[in-house]
């Protein structure tokens, strides 16, 4: 059999968690996938569905995630991933879009967490929908990660 037929077909990440390093690793996956032509979708629920809040004064909309395991803030995890040479947040979600990964989000928990389409990033194609959406999506061949 050849690498190829044992490769997954596509990449379907639940990103559920709602802290900075999480998502982080889940846009890393999703952009490593799509990079080498494995189609990937990104369903963001609960508090990971706040990494698509719009900028605001304050800054990025996903300033407002939880901190990393070792209590990092944020834009404080942002910054020391890119001073090591590192893809940062919005490096990895503009090469998620850039490269054609699909990103959804859930009705769902943008309603558990009082949030709604309007408040998201514009310059994201977001899909809305719910888990029906995102299991119609995946693929029998593919690989299902949940962050």
């Amino acid at each position: 059999m050849s690498a190829d037929k044992d490769r997954p077909d596509r990449l379907s990440v639940v990103v559920f968690s709602g802290a900075f390093d999480k998502v982080h690793y889940a846009l890393a996956m999703a952009a490593a996938a799509v990079a080498s032509n494995t189609p990937a979708t990104l369903f963001f629920t609960m508090g990971a569905a706040r990494a698509l809040l719009a900028e605001d004064a304050a800054g990025p909309g996903w300033r407002v995630l939880h901190p990393t395991e070792d209590g990092a803030a944020p834009l404080a995890a942002d910054a020391a991933l890119t001073a090591k040479g590192l893809g940062g947040f919005e490096e990895l979600l503009s090469a998620c879009v850039a490269l054609g990964a699909t990103v959804m989000v859930c009705e769902m928990g943008l309603r558990a967490l009082g949030l709604d389409l309007a408040q998201l990033r514009a310059d994201v194609p977001v899909t809305p929908g719910g888990l029906v959406s995102f299991l119609a999506d995946a693929s029998c061949h593919g690989a299902m990660v949940f962050v």
